[in-house]
């Protein structure tokens, strides 16, 4: 089987791991979410890079239509939160060569700051589009004379820093664990 075929199927394997995961319940009310599905798409993105992580997690986007997971106010709203939003889920791939270089060269300080950089980026570029469309679609749920954007940054903000440290942690356990998650020849 070709070489990028095997990456693509890959993907898509770990796009649907991510769905799988959005699907354990852990809302806390209506507005914060820790997003456990991030773990997966975060490590992909790591092992195979930006283009093949960002696929992977419009994939994952895209699952939530399949899946009935859709919150819906517009289209324009359901397009940044869905397609857009998770689609940025895979930005921890623009950090995988410096990461592939660390390993080769066996940094391992540079490794676990790799690890968590790209684990806070690409949970808090996706995170920013949901914040943006909070701020714009969701602002009418804001508490009584909350400004909608201080409502979104809070809710969005605080959901983007619980799921960046859990994926934090669990990707520099996976590492720890087994290296060769990390590795794009394996």
């Amino acid at each position: 089987m070709h070489s990028e075929t095997k990456v693509w199927i890959e993907g898509t394997i770990i796009a649907a791991l991510a769905m799988v995961l959005s699907l354990i319940p852990l809302d806390i009310g209506s507005s914060f979410t820790l997003s456990i599905g991030q773990i997966p798409i975060t490590i992909y993105a790591l092992r195979r890079g930006l283009k093949a992580g960002l696929g992977a997690g419009l994939i994952w986007g895209l699952l939530h239509f399949l899946m009935g997971k859709v919150q819906f106010l517009s289209v324009p709203q359901v397009l940044i939160e869905y397609p857009i939003a998770f689609t940025f889920a895979g930005f921890a791939g623009v950090f995988a060569l410096s990461l592939h270089r660390a390993m080769v060269n066996g940094e391992t300080p540079k490794i676990y700051g790799i690890l968590i950089v790209s684990s806070v980026v690409g949970t808090f570029t996706r995170f920013f589009w949901h914040f943006i469309a909070g701020g714009i679609f969701w602002g009418g749920y804001a508490p009584e004379g909350m400004n909608p954007w201080v409502f979104s940054f809070v809710m969005n903000g605080a959901s983007g820093l619980a799921t960046a440290f859990a994926v934090a942690i669990v990707v520099i356990i996976c590492y720890r664990v087994a290296p060769k998650l990390f590795d794009p020849l394996k």
